[in-house]
């Protein structure tokens, strides 16, 4: 799905131009967990957060405790009247039981009691995801939408997200970027575009066959609308000629009444024809088929500086606390970045990977250990927060800032990258996350770099413009060191793994995803666990087959692409288990 707004319109926050949004279930039956919270709830105390969602029982609650604490020291009578108005009033609400609910629902969450006073703002961004679900679970909905819920998971959370979606009794409705979510979780695609909505069965690689097959049929379609309409015009010629030729040889032979008579006689039945074919290519234009055009896409390709040592830069015994609290994110760790490298740290949020590339790029230096970096090194590195960008500067004065750059050039670039016309004077400050994504690219294209250090570039970017930069990042020639959760931009892009548990060790495999993953399914064999190697092998042969599955009628087509999501997400579940 392409348009967020798409999540808005169910909740009632936008209302429509045209037309009408139709709930069949009651609006408070309906959860609701957006991108962006307003300040006042996220400054709660995490159980309050919870209770917020609710906000009369939360009221009555808040005014019981009020006038609870007022009853000391000596509240006189009409304290103890007020404290016991409230408290039947509360109780009538069912109020303990609404917080008995709120609890275990935090707990089911994973989020216990040594968590329930930390404000909201400050729990991690799995933290973050599993407290609004909380939120929303209290008040036991029978429609969730979900506004980007991966953002920011890490691996661990994504994956208990998904089964947790799995197990959810409701209907949910989402927008999601991440294609490995929309293939494990979609059961149904709406795509929005500028024509309307257009709803594929299956998940996100079945969407994209089923477009692939649509583009092929046009343009077949169109090729022979085209042979037909190019025919029409010749036979319209001929007749027209036609025509005029019998028209000539008429008035040539008026002399002779019967010759005459024929020649017009024959003018009027080309005519006639004329006419026909006409009124056929007028149907046949007024049902044509529209030539198939890409959708606007980035265009990017990268630029590095030429660059002939072997290494770019190395670690040696490094190791990195925080002050504040001591605790040890990276210990020991000895690595080198190589020409040519593909890099992928991959870990669970908090576990060090956005500290290790500020290592990486000299914003933070190490508590001990050598870091050594060539002089021919030139990195550019793009930050999840994208807090590199200057809010009040325009697009293109940020590109005009570049030596050597002119205005007929920055324009063009910036057409590149889908700011066309009066796009190029709007403020960095004012551009969504998406297209300030598309700004943080614009300074990598010019930066000349020969080591491209990516925290999270695609958290923000719709699927078409992932794919863009996922085609323009494989054709990099320089190296590449990324932390990324979009599991097809790390299946895709990384031919070595470093892995971050958290506890300041690591771990560097030397491979892809698809390496490591076999990998796993050896190392399941060796460790003595035969009945796990065999189910992950079976699992992994039944899921082939099913691949390679042709469809059937929708039934048979939903029922198969519901058996592939579950065997994914028990190869996941095996797979886990043996690094747990």
């Amino acid at each position: 799905m392409r348009q967020n707004d798409a999540a808005f319109a169910p909740a009632g926050q936008i209302e429509p131009d045209a037309g009408r949004v139709k709930l069949d279930v009651q609006p408070e039956q309906c959860g609701w967990m957006e991108q962006h919270l307003d300040s006042a709830v996220t400054d709660l105390p995490l159980l309050e957060f919870v209770y917020s969602s609710d906000p009369l029982r939360f009221e009555l609650k808040r005014t019981m405790e009020k006038l609870q604490a007022e009853l000391q020291p000596d509240p006189g009578a009409t304290g103890y009247e007020r404290y016991l108005a409230a408290l039947d009033r509360y109780m009538e609400a069912d109020g303990y039981v609404w917080e008995a609910e709120a609890e275990r629902t935090l707990l089911q969450m994973k989020l216990g009691p040594e968590l329930w006073h930390m404000p909201f703002e400050t729990l991690s961004g799995g933290q973050k995801t599993r407290a609004q679900l909380a939120r929303l679970l209290v008040r036991k909905p029978k429609l969730l939408v979900l506004d980007e819920p991966t953002n920011h998971l890490d691996s661990d959370t994504l994956l208990w997200l998904e089964q947790w979606l799995d197990a959810y009794p409701g209907t949910v409705l989402f927008v999601s970027h991440d294609r490995a979510f929309l293939d494990r979780i979609a059961t149904s695609i709406y795509e929005l575009s500028a024509k309307g909505g257009v709803k594929y069965p299956g998940g996100y690689t079945k969407y994209r066959e089923q477009k692939e097959l649509e583009r092929r049929e046009q343009e077949a379609l169109y090729r022979k609308q085209q042979l037909a309409r190019e025919a029409l015009l010749e036979s319209i010629r001929m007749y027209a000629e036609w025509y005029r030729q019998a028209d000539r040889d008429a008035g040539k032979q008026s002399e002779v009444k019967i010759t005459a008579s024929y020649y017009k006689a024959r003018a009027t039945k080309h005519t006639s024809r004329l006419r026909a074919k006409e009124k056929e290519l007028e149907r046949l234009e007024s049902e044509a088929v529209q030539k198939p055009r890409d959708a606007a896409q980035l265009k990017v390709r990268f630029e590095t500086s030429e660059f002939r040592a072997q290494t770019l830069l190395r670690l040696e015994g490094v190791r990195f606390a925080w002050t504040a609290d001591g605790k040890e994110l990276l210990r020991g760790l000895t690595m080198a970045v190589e020409r040519g490298d593909r890099l992928a740290v991959l870990g669970r949020n908090g576990a060090g990977k956005s500290t290790l590339l500020k290592l990486l790029i000299g914003q933070l230096q190490p508590t001990s250990g050598a870091f050594l970096r060539s002089p021919q090194t030139r990195i550019g590195y793009f930050s999840q927060e994208l807090e590199l960008l200057a809010p009040e500067e325009t697009i293109l004065d940020s590109l005009l800032a570049i030596p050597d750059m002119t205005q007929s050039t920055a324009r063009t670039l910036l057409g590149c990258f889908m700011f066309g016309g009066d796009d190029a004077f709007r403020r960095i400050g004012s551009l969504s996350m998406g297209e300030k994504c598309r700004v943080a690219f614009l300074r990598l294209y010019f930066s000349g770099a020969n080591l491209l250090v990516l925290d999270e570039p695609t958290n923000y970017l719709d699927v078409d413009t992932r794919e863009r930069v996922e085609e323009a990042l494989e054709r990099y020639p320089g190296a590449l060191v990324l932390v990324s959760h979009d599991r097809y931009l790390v299946r895709r892009l990384a031919d070595r793994l470093l892995f971050l548990p958290g506890d300041g060790s690591s771990e560097l495999f030397e491979g892809g995803l698809a390496e490591y993953e076999e990998a796993v399914n050896r190392r399941a064999a060796l460790t003595g666990d035969p009945q796990l190697a065999g189910e992950i092998a079976a699992l992994e042969l039944q899921l082939a087959r099913w691949m390679a599955e042709s469809a059937g009628t929708e039934e048979e087509n939903a029922a198969l692409l519901n058996k592939i999501g579950q065997a994914r997400r028990r190869l996941d579940e095996l797979r886990a288990q043996l690094f747990g």
